[in-house]
């Protein structure tokens, strides 16, 4: 079994955790509606995505 040479300094393990934070979604204001939604996702509301019509949008959910 593989057992370290040194004890790791708080800074080096500080470094390794940096990136196991909680991230909070990420969401773009749509140009034609103004809705939120995910970036690279279609807009459900509209079913436009890019600037075309993708989806046919029911009219009640």
């Amino acid at each position: 079994m593989a057992v370290p040479k040194r004890k790791t300094s708080p800074s080096k393990r500080g470094m390794r955790r940096a990136h196991d934070r909680i991230q909070s979604d990420a969401y773009v204001e749509s140009p034609d509606t103004g809705e939120l939604h995910r970036p690279h996702h279609v807009d459900l509301k509209t079913g436009m995505y890019r600037g075309r019509q993708v989806l046919k949008v029911k009219e009640k959910f």
